[in-house]
């Protein structure tokens, strides 16, 4: 899920309380909403792979995906997975985007398209299951760094960084499910794709690689 303006809004807000030493309660604007366990990213795991400047990559960022994958994290629903308050996903449209360089080519997967403020920051929020060729596109309207957290997600996931013009700038694997900790590439990009976890380790999709953006999601 997007770590977005209106969670950076509420932090700034809390600094601004601590340093007054007195209390506020918290933002009421999304349901269920509740402040990060941590305000920066977590440490980099043993073996991590930090974004640099590639040369293959026409001199941009790009944090290339390790050999070994990260350490798996449990299947299925999280345990004490929340109750959708909103009584269940909204209703987006789905495109399908393909992956050139994957085994086999070609693959893809069907894509729930999300771009506003509302459905990008809830996201896959309390989904219990999700079809293995299936996933939800971030269209974020702008090229930045994009941190992302997994606040209310019961499900483990990939998410793919895609630049504007398809560049896999980044992957993270395995993200862990009900985890506020705001996650990153540490580098730009204009959207960000969520499979399920492992989806592009089985069908070696990796930074560096393509993605085709339909043209509905432009």
């Amino acid at each position: 899920m997007r770590y977005g303006p209106l969670m950076r809004v509420w932090m700034l807000a809390l600094v601004a309380t601590l340093a007054a030493e007195c209390t506020r309660a918290p933002s009421e604007d999304f349901p269920s909403r509740n402040a990060p366990a941590a305000t920066t990213p977590p440490p980099a795991a043993s073996g991590a792979v930090l974004p640099s400047v590639s040369p293959a990559a026409g001199g941009r960022c790009m944090q290339a995906t390790p050999e070994r994958p990260p350490a798996a994290v449990p299947p299925g629903a999280a345990a004490g997975c929340p109750v959708d308050p909103e009584g269940g996903p909204p209703k987006v449209p789905v495109v399908h985007v393909t992956f050139p360089e994957a085994k086999p080519p070609g693959s893809g997967v069907d894509a729930e398209l999300v771009a506003s403020p509302h459905d990008t920051e809830r996201g896959l929020m309390y989904r219990k299951s999700m079809p293995e060729e299936h996933g939800m596109l971030f269209n974020l309207g702008s090229r930045e760094e994009h941190p992302f957290w997994m606040h209310n997600t019961c499900i483990p996931l990939d998410l793919l960084y895609v630049d504007e013009d398809g560049f896999i700038v980044g992957i993270l694997e395995n993200a862990p499910t009900l985890n506020d900790a705001p996650r990153t590439v540490g580098c730009p990009s204009s959207y960000v794709l969520e499979m399920n976890a492992g989806w592009s380790r089985r069908h070696g999709v990796k930074a560096g690689q393509h993605m085709t953006i339909p043209a509905e999601a432009r």
